[in-house]
């Protein structure tokens, strides 16, 4: 039944789409192109560009030289190779995010895909690997849909990478990480993801990209990243459509 609803869904969004103007995809006022963001909302964009840390990929305030890191990128580093995101997660990243993640916006997702190509243009090429981020298959159920698992698929068609949407499996259901400290989300995922046996050729020796919509303290990311390695992949990168970064306060 969620599936055929969500198929539905997907159905009525495109009728609306063919019948009614453009509207923006955020804030969903009238725009002139299908597929487009209005002029306040991407003025409202915070988009993360250079210079920011090279492992982290977190803005810097002003150039610092190349290869510079943050000072969170040496004092702990992560596991992952290197993370790339599109913008800040505020204003209008954040209508689109939770656009795509619970009001079925997939075509939304189309957009997004795009942006994170161009944001992740050095990690992206034809022996990369895109894993996206999987959800507990009960909150997959409840959902409908993996947006992560969306996204990596656009990116994919986009840049002509190869995707493995079920390499990573959740194995277990944990808590939302909303309200959790740092240290609480990390324990929180501890061991909570594996890849599947059936994904280990796919993985071992590559390089994968991890892909999922929004990085908050990398609790997630790094556990995914740990499962891969463990798995035998190359190295990971991460690229997601939004950061947290510094004191934004966040809902995730």
């Amino acid at each position: 039944m969620g599936v055929l609803r969500g198929t539905a869904v997907r159905a009525f969004h495109r009728v609306v789409d063919a019948v009614l103007p453009p509207v923006c995809l955020a804030c969903r006022r009238p725009v002139a192109d299908v597929d487009a963001l209005c002029s306040s909302c991407w003025s409202g964009l915070r988009l993360i560009e250079r210079p920011y840390c090279e492992r982290l990929g977190t803005p810097f305030a002003y150039d610092l030289g190349s290869g510079a890191l943050s000072a969170a990128a040496i004092a702990e580093p992560p596991p992952f190779n290197r993370a790339r995101a599109v913008a800040v997660y505020s204003g209008a990243a954040r209508d689109l995010v939770h656009g795509l993640k619970y009001r079925d916006r997939h075509d939304v997702a189309t957009y997004l895909a795009r942006m994170m190509v161009r944001a992740g243009s050095e990690l992206l090429d034809e022996d990369t690997v895109l894993v996206p981020v999987p959800l507990h298959r009960w909150r997959l159920w409840r959902r409908r849909f993996n947006q992560s698992a969306l996204l990596a698929e656009r990116i994919a068609s986009t840049a002509h990478c190869r995707v493995e949407p079920a390499a990573l499996v959740r194995i277990r259901a944990t808590r939302q990480q909303v309200g959790l400290t740092c240290n609480e989300r990390a324990r929180n995922v501890q061991g909570a993801f594996r890849v599947d046996p059936d994904s280990r050729a796919a993985i071992d020796g590559r390089r994968v990209v991890l892909v999922d919509d929004v990085l908050t303290t990398g609790a997630t990311v790094n556990a995914c990243t740990r499962a891969l390695l463990r798995a035998g992949a190359a190295e990971v990168d991460v690229l997601v459509f939004a950061r947290v970064v510094g004191g934004e306060p966040t809902d995730l």
